[in-house]
């Protein structure tokens, strides 16, 4: 009976889908619209002769492509799924400094403040792709109205960096604004009761204190002082400032104008989108009657074929990229989480694929549950015994993320990476109190002394907080114990560089935590080396995605809205009170997510965001 319900009802589905294109199209743009489809890929968008890539910086870059189910659901409901995967930007870049049509990249700043959500261990791998195109010989421009610290650090690599009349560049240094929970459970009568191991496991502050424990205040001081000196180390160089005067910048301006900002070295030119327009047609040879310059979004451009670039490889040897994206969980997971059932599937099988010659585990996971993490981390193990495994790190690869990173060949990480946390913790809620409040009690019939020990409807007594205080204990030796064995360091360094405490990329190298300073295509090149493939190799990526969905849902239905009329939804900048409201909502989902069944979990501080 389950079976025919959930045919019937694919069934239905799909009948109303077919009727409601079939409906709007008619059968002859269906048709076409899969022509398209089928041969989009192939041919690709027309590149014209002297053109401009422009770069909206104000996409979304993950580093996993989407899901078939989120293709399917922007495709339908119109809204402007702007995105791209962080290793399909750099590859994008690096086709354009090849490719003789490409005179410059225009780097679109005009409505990215804080909108792209990549972190800063993306942005450099981004930033060391534009430097090579522009040691190319060919040029970049960079344009905005309000520049961020994020976007400026990506446009300031530009040759001519624009800033609109009214605009103004930030620059103020960074900062973290956790939020702490623990007066509104307090005062809803809500108990938090603790099991953790590390002086600096932050992650269970925001639930029991108000403000940040001095040791989470000194390792974030650390980890920002490590990001910020990054920074101003990077754009300095491309700016001619040094390090000391873009300390003074921020803090004695903090929020340079248009003549400051000019007057500062930061930007080269004042000016508005149509002189910039002017420039660029200047370079690309554009008629003087022509709208805009020749140009092809960084989108678009991905769709080329890079073959013969010799940015395109097709080899029967496989190199596995194996995207860990999101936070760590038992079981299977939903969309944008690590379900550690279904990776330790994906390396199982990656494991006996004979064509596949090597691995990278790419992690940007903050963690999660210990039992998930020890899932993936056996068959990480397992997989290395076989074939090559080499980590890289995203933005942030720490506790449970770094958990599954410990027992690779070799570990890769930007400077400004996230890593580190090794801890352990768990959280115990109850509701006694706001129940008792509002008129609701429980009583208790047990069997054994322990038997209630779950429950959620009173605190947990001395005795039962000193069992999982045991299991908090023993997880964590065995967090230990895995880095030390990994990472051939000594049990007794590692504990003292443990205690949950956060690190930089550079830091964590200094420490042994990592190898090598590097990016996705740094850990790439290595590994084919390591496994010595030469130039005979391929990428393979999973988890792994159907093309037809992506080509068909993505642009021809793109076309079809644009035949039908349909307008695709326009985001907005958030408000700084709405954007507190998003941290709260952040906070509550990270809550929903926490399914370890244990209850034992390796994770990052829950709200550490670097603004």
């Amino acid at each position: 009976m389950r079976n025919f319900l959930q045919q019937t009802f694919a069934s239905l589905i799909g009948s109303l889908l077919g009727l409601f294109i079939f409906c709007g199209l008619g059968t002859t743009g269906l048709i076409l619209l899969l022509v398209v489809a089928a041969t989009s890929k192939d041919t690709g968008p027309e590149v014209k002769d002297k053109s401009v890539v422009v770069f909206d910086l104000s996409m979304n870059i993950t580093d996993a492509e989407p899901n078939s189910g989120e293709v399917l659901q922007k495709a339908l409901s119109g809204v402007d799924d702007n995105r791209m995967t962080l290793r399909n930007v750099v590859d994008t870049i690096e086709k354009a400094g090849r490719d003789a049509r490409i005179v410059g990249i225009y780097l679109d700043g005009t409505r990215s403040k804080g909108s792209n959500g990549a972190g800063y261990a993306s942005l450099k791998e981004i930033r060391q792709a534009l430097e090579k195109f522009r040691a190319s010989g060919k040029k970049i421009t960079a344009y905005g109205v309000d520049w961020g610290e994020r976007e400026y650090y990506l446009s300031s690599v530009a040759d001519n960096v624009v800033l609109n009349p009214l605009g103004a560049v930030e620059v103020n240094g960074l900062s973290s604004q956790p939020m702490f929970l623990a007066g509104a459970l307090q005062k809803y009568g809500i108990g938090v009761q603790v099991v953790r191991v590390g002086k600096f496991k932050g992650a269970v502050e925001p639930f029991i204190l108000p403000k940040l424990s001095p040791e989470n205040r000194e390792q974030t001081q650390k980890l920002l002082d490590d990001v910020w000196a990054e920074w101003r180390t990077t754009v300095g160089a491309s700016r001619k400032i040094n390090s000391a005067k873009l300390q003074a910048i921020a803090d004695n301006q903090a929020l340079l104008e248009a003549n400051e900002a000019k007057a500062s070295g930061l930007v080269d030119q004042v000016g508005y989108v149509d002189q910039v327009v002017a420039d660029l047609k200047k370079l690309t040879t554009s008629d003087k009657d022509d709208k805009t310059f020749r140009q092809i979004n960084l989108i678009n451009y991905a769709q080329v074929p890079g073959k013969s670039l010799g940015v395109e490889r097709t080899s029967k040897n496989k190199i596995a990229v194996v995207y860990a994206e999101g936070e760590i969980v038992d079981g299977k997971g939903d969309d944008g989480e690590v379900g550690g059932d279904r990776f330790a599937k994906i390396f199982n099988k990656i494991r006996q694929d004979k064509d596949v010659k090597a691995v990278i585990l790419r992690i940007n996971s903050p963690g999660g549950s210990a039992t998930a993490s020890e899932i993936m981390q056996r068959e990480v193990r397992l997989t290395r015994e076989v074939k090559p495994v080499v980590v890289s790190m995203g933005d942030v690869a720490a506790s449970g993320g770094y958990w599954i990173a410990s027992d690779s060949n070799r570990i890769f990480a930007e400077p400004n990476t996230i890593t580190g946390s090794i801890g352990v913790f768990g959280i115990l809620f109850n509701g006694q109190k706001l129940a008792n409040d509002n008129g609701i009690t429980w009583d208790s019939v047990k069997t054994a002394r322990y038997a209630d020990s779950q429950t959620v409807s009173r605190p947990k007594s001395p005795e039962e907080l000193a069992l999982y205080q045991r299991s908090v204990n023993r997880i964590y030796n065995l967090f230990l114990n895995k880095v030390s064995q990994g990472r051939k360091l000594p049990e007794a360094k590692v504990a003292e560089i443990a205690q949950g405490r956060v690190w930089s990329g550079v830091a964590a190298k200094q420490i042994g935590l990592v190898d090598e300073i590097g990016g996705l295509n740094t850990a790439i090149a290595y590994t084919a080396k390591q496994a010595k493939l030469g130039n005979d190799w391929q990428l393979q990526e999973y988890p792994q995605v159907s093309s037809f969905e992506e080509r068909f849902f993505g642009r021809a239905t793109e076309e079809a809205q644009t035949a039908l009329g349909i307008k695709k939804s326009q985001t907005t900048p958030s408000n700084p009170l709405f954007m507190e409201f998003q941290k709260l909502q952040q906070e509550m989902t990270m809550l929903q997510k926490m399914n370890d069944p244990q209850g034992i979990y390796a994770r990052l501080p829950f709200n550490l965001k670097i603004e």
